[in-house]
């Protein structure tokens, strides 16, 4: 298939270039979404075939498949930028593509506002999950263009930021921009919780100063259980153990036995990037681990709670890294579970206070033909040594 994707305005008198307007009459059939047919039908030929762009994306590439010659497709703004272009890669990857792209909405936007672009970072949560907006905040990028969706409104948005305690930024919020109701305002994120937006946007955070982030947070900031209040790996222990897990270039870490979340909130703003998935059995714990990413600033860590050996584990990104925190005295049954989970070149490292829990780790690790680090021991305050142990699949 041929495609010829064509970027445009969302102004009702936008001219067409010159190029695009000489190849339009030699084409028959043409497509995009009913608001672009609105703002193009008046110049396509006569006896033109038109198919609109809704949700089903196979059935869509279904319909273009069954049509000789090129297919015109209509997009907003410039089709490789988050747009229809990616779709046809991801659908018809062996198509061949010519493009005529147009300001992108997040241009746009820094045109109303004059604001130079070239440093900002390009987040979507257009049907998408927080990943990218949550990537970019925990980066603290000085400027971060957002493209919403009518759930993850500008409001919502704001909402979000002020619950994880983002306060360093402002929102300037872009609507219908080249439209009737074109609009830009920019708004402190206690404001931005209460606009109402025209339901084309997008947003610009600016970040007003940069937040103190220090590399290993106080054992005495997170909120703990009333009962244990030293229940926390302590934040040497912490450190080191996710050095021996090596994470800059891993993609997924599991925390089992999460507790207050501690080391799955260390590594989170450490290693944005990373995705978390964090496990823990008592209920109370699912509470303190929300509290403390709030005070923290690290959204995106997903907490499952409940009985790890009876979760259901293939609903979750397979991880490259694991810490243990916990195994309720079935230590060789869960390394024995992990291992046909990691995969080559995955980390495990448990923290171990019994001998029995040391001379286990090693020989289980040492069976399953793994690789083991050089153990570390460490002493805080005056509570017990705790041995860092690693182990890595070979």
């Amino acid at each position: 298939m041929e495609y010829i994707v064509i970027g445009i305005s969302n102004e009702p008198d936008y001219i067409l270039p010159d190029a695009v307007r000489q190849l339009l009459p030699s084409h028959k059939v043409f497509s995009g979404g009913k608001r672009h047919y609105e703002l193009v039908k008046k110049h396509l030929p006569a006896h033109h075939h038109w198919i609109d762009i809704q949700g089903n994306m196979p059935v869509l590439f279904e319909q273009f498949s069954q049509h000789n010659g090129p297919v015109v497709v209509f997009a907003s703004g410039d089709p490789l930028f988050y747009g229809f272009a990616g779709t046809i890669q991801k659908f018809d990857p062996a198509a061949t593509m010519k493009i005529y792209p147009y300001f992108n909405s997040i241009q746009l936007l820094c045109h109303a506002n004059n604001l130079a672009y070239a440093n900002l970072r390009n987040v979507s949560v257009h049907g998408r999950s927080w990943d990218e907006l949550d990537n970019a905040l925990l980066t603290q990028a000085p400027m971060i263009g957002v493209l919403t969706d009518q759930q993850k409104t500008p409001a919502v948005i704001a909402q979000r930021m002020l619950e994880y305690n983002f306060t360093n930024y402002r929102m300037i919020v872009g609507e219908d921009l080249g439209g009737l109701h074109h609009r830009t305002t920019t708004f402190e994120l206690t404001e931005a919780i209460r606009h109402t937006a025209h339901q084309l946007n997008c947003v610009i955070l600016v970040r007003t100063y940069r937040q103190a982030f220090s590399y290993g947070i106080a054992d005495h900031l997170f909120y703990s259980l009333e009962n244990r209040p030293n229940m926390i790996t302590k934040m040497p222990v912490r450190l080191s153990s996710l050095s021996f897990l090596d994470l800059a270039g891993r993609n997924v870490l599991w925390d089992i036995g999460f507790c207050t979340g501690a080391v799955s909130i260390e590594a989170r703003r450490s290693y944005p990037h990373l995705r978390i998935v964090a496990f823990e059995q008592r209920s109370e714990c699912s509470e303190l681990m929300d509290k403390n990413m709030r005070r923290h600033s690290t959204p995106g860590i997903t907490s499952v709670m409940g009985d790890f050996f009876e979760t259901d584990l293939h609903l979750y990104p397979a991880p490259d890294a694991v810490f243990i925190g916990g195994h309720g005295g079935r230590l060789e049954e869960l390394l024995r579970k992990l291992d046909t989970l990691l995969p080559s070149g995955g980390r495990i490292v448990l923290n171990a206070v019994k001998e029995e829990s040391k001379t286990q780790f090693t020989a289980i690790a040492q069976a399953l033909d793994y690789t083991l680090s050089t153990p570390m021991v460490i002493r805080v305050d005056d509570h017990n040594p705790i041995t860092i142990l690693g182990a890595e699949k070979r």
